[in-house]
């Protein structure tokens, strides 16, 4: 999976393939599940940027019919649309706002009731001259103690002290902050240690008008608002491949995994989950490893890193490999059922986890997660993040 890197915050500016990552694989001598034969297809593409505003949107299916179709912005308001009396084809009733991020999320059904499932993030043209920050985490959110304030800009910045001032970060209780930025345009806002539960963050950004390169200004003069919730750490250990969830001093729950192979190890670090999803596809083509894998509905599904590393369900493998092998291309696969049970190992931490939440991944030997691959900047040492001086109590 590490050939493959994308961006894995919803509202990024850059959004890159929206889901269509994974890293599953079957071990030797088992079947390949039943898949759907309905074959959906979306415009604008995965990942796509600076869509004109009239799109166009288009949502088809061949071999099958569309049974939901959601199309939101990035503050979750939803675009209505019409389906195709034939229920082979969607479109939008209304057009696209600017500078705007957008989740479009299909699922349809083949002659045999198989789903298949399509999530594709894109994002509509930038006014000229002009940037936007699209942040990370929502607006009104509780997260995990492991969550960053992360900003994508719209374009390069160059004028990065401006724009820092143009940034203020506050919380209850008062917490001293540190700023990183990865390349021109992501800056990361994180405390020294993980978050303290019950504080809450405010983000106000002045950006309205500060040049934040030659001939680009920004656009936004707005306020965010989120809070920790309780400090959930769960810890992989690759060796004795078993998963322990901790909620503050308390362990809650032990589970057996099976994690990357020797030819895709599961990389090392602290992660942060950075998304959740009840089903996702999980395409090996994607990560650069051809026709290795296509699995259309993969349960409870949360995302570790850009690169594809996600914490999942797993129905396809037998119950006797979880806690004895690692066989996956990367991932952490937790035993689960076709559908997705919620009383399955994957489905009790799926439902007892926060986009926020910290996974602790180790080992005797293997790769760390580099700290732009996701959330996973709390690997980078403290000492190469610039203390902010925009933070106060509200």
């Amino acid at each position: 999976m590490h050939p493959a890197v994308r961006v894995w915050a919803r509202y990024a500016a850059t959004l890159g393939l929206c889901l269509l990552t994974g890293c599953s694989g079957f071990p030797l001598g088992a079947s390949a599940p039943a898949v759907s034969r309905a074959v959906i297809t979306t415009s604008p593409t995965d990942g796509s940027q600076n869509v004109p505003l009239d799109g166009p949107v288009k949502v088809t299916v061949e071999k099958g019919r569309l049974t939901s179709v959601r199309l939101a912005d990035g503050k979750g308001n939803l675009l209505t649309g019409r389906t195709s009396p034939d229920g082979t084809s969607w479109t939008p009733d209304t057009g696209l706002a600017v500078t705007t991020p957008y989740a479009l999320e299909v699922v349809a059904e083949d002659a045999d009731g198989l789903k298949a499932v399509s999530h594709t993030a894109f994002t509509t043209v930038t006014s000229a001259h002009t940037f936007a920050a699209f942040f990370t985490p929502e607006d009104g959110s509780t997260v995990g103690v492991g969550m960053p304030l992360s900003l994508r800009f719209s374009r390069p910045i160059t004028d990065r002290a401006a724009v820092e001032r143009a940034v203020a970060v506050s919380s209850d209780p008062p917490v001293p902050l540190g700023e990183h930025w990865f390349g021109n345009q992501r800056i990361d806002i994180r405390p020294e240690k993980f978050w303290t539960p019950g504080t809450r963050v405010t983000l106000a950004l002045h950006l309205k008008d500060v040049q934040g390169a030659p001939g680009d200004y920004g656009t936004q003069q707005k306020e965010v608002h989120f809070t920790i919730g309780r400090s959930q750490i769960s810890t992989v250990d690759l060796d004795t491949r078993m998963l322990t969830v901790r909620q503050g001093r308390q362990v809650l729950r032990t589970m057996p995994v099976s994690a990357g192979g020797p030819d895709h190890p599961t990389y090392l670090g602290t992660m942060v989950i950075s998304e959740k999803f009840q089903v996702t596809r999980m395409n090996s083509q994607t990560v650069g490893l051809g026709d290795e894998y296509d699995i259309k509905d993969v349960p409870h599904a949360m995302r570790l890193t850009q690169s594809g590393t996600f914490v999942h369900g797993n129905y396809w493998s037998p119950r006797d490999l979880f806690g004895s092998a690692n066989t996956s291309h990367g991932c952490i696969g937790l035993e689960d059922e076709k559908g997705g049970s919620p009383d399955s190992p994957a489905g009790w931490l799926f439902g007892h986890s926060l986009v926020g939440d910290v996974v602790e991944v180790r080992a005797r030997e293997g790769e760390h997660v580099s700290a732009d691959n996701g959330l996973g900047g709390w690997d980078l040492p403290w000492g190469q993040w610039q203390p902010t001086a925009r933070t106060s109590a509200h």
